[in-house]
């Protein structure tokens, strides 16, 4: 699917139809062409409209992350990541931007929030928007919050997870709170992938002569906001870091004590059962079988050796 954002001065005017730009005037009156998952044709009526080549999602998704930004003639591209959070495989799905003659042209195969939600203030905003690196400038903006608002939600559940580590919790949830560990570091893995992407994508435009003097100055600022982010991830990482450990250290505490319990029941049976052994033995010649008192005297035995150890243990501050 193809959409066509045109501005004529008094109104922006959005069309999904390429038979209705068949005027020069009309090209021109272009600000951005947004193509959603498009087909083949489609792909090569753009690229024939506009005299340029468009990578495959393939392609896109090889590059080497030094080689995401590049500018070759008049045109600059980009390739960049936006982050697909649906809570179970968080990912970062790769969009591919291209400017020329004040023109965007986006290429993504999934449909992203960031998008949508531009789209839905381009109509109120179009007024501020004078053409493609407008518009581009404001979506890396948006996609910039979003990522924000991830970091804190994340930054919240870290939070939770932390009191259920030092909350008694049953044993059975040990799994699932190192489960929720690992899927949080790899969503901040995901989180900091993007905003790096990001960090790089800004500091290219900022050196470009190509890229709008007016739009620097916001540009400088995103970019300052990025850095927060990155910083922001870093100590996402140092508390997941610190958490697990913690747990473990938790785990491994409960894990003793029960050792430990079981070590105090084995020291506490012992002596009973060498007694009981020793009676239980079919000599002929013991000097306590015929004794009349020989069975109370065993079981008092018994009992003293177990008491005795508990005496010591108490004593020692060990129970």
């Amino acid at each position: 699917m193809i959409k066509y954002y045109l501005h004529g001065g008094l109104r922006l005017e959005a069309l999904d139809n390429i038979s209705e730009l068949n005027k020069d005037e009309r090209l021109r009156d272009i600000i951005w062409i947004d193509m959603l998952t498009p087909t083949i044709s489609e792909i090569r009526t753009v690229e024939k409209l506009f005299d340029m080549k468009f990578p495959t999602k393939q392609e896109s998704e090889e590059i080497e992350i030094s080689s995401r930004y590049w500018e070759e003639g008049e045109r600059i591209e980009i390739n960049s990541y936006f982050l697909v959070n649906n809570d179970e495989n968080p990912y970062n799905e790769t969009v591919s931007f291209m400017l020329q003659d004040k023109i965007l042209i986006s290429i993504r195969y999934k449909i992203l929030k960031s998008f949508d939600e531009f789209a839905g203030k381009l109509f109120m905003a179009h007024k501020e928007l004078k053409d493609g690196f407008d518009i581009f400038t404001k979506i890396i903006d948006i996609r910039i919050d979003a990522d924000a608002d991830t970091i804190e939600g994340l930054a919240r559940e870290i939070t939770k997870v932390r009191r259920q580590v030092f909350a008694d919790t049953v044993s059975d949830e040990d799994e699932e709170i190192l489960e929720k560990i690992s899927v949080f570091e790899d969503l901040n893995m995901k989180i900091r992938e993007n905003v790096t992407d990001k960090q790089r994508i800004l500091t290219s435009l900022l050196k470009s002569s190509k890229f709008p003097e007016y739009l620097k100055k916001e540009i400088t600022i995103m970019l300052k906001d990025v850095r927060s982010l990155i910083e922001h991830t870093d100590f996402n990482f140092e508390r997941l870091d610190y958490l697990q450990n913690i747990f473990l250290g938790t785990l491994s505490i409960e894990q003793n004590k029960v050792i430990k319990i079981f070590t105090i029941v084995n020291v506490i049976f012992l002596p009973p059962t060498l007694i009981a052994s020793i009676y239980g033995m079919n000599f002929r010649f013991m000097p306590e079988l015929g004794w009349q008192y020989g069975y109370a005297f065993s079981i008092v035995l018994m009992i003293l050796s177990s008491v005795t150890p508990l005496a010591i243990f108490k004593k020692k501050g060990w129970i």
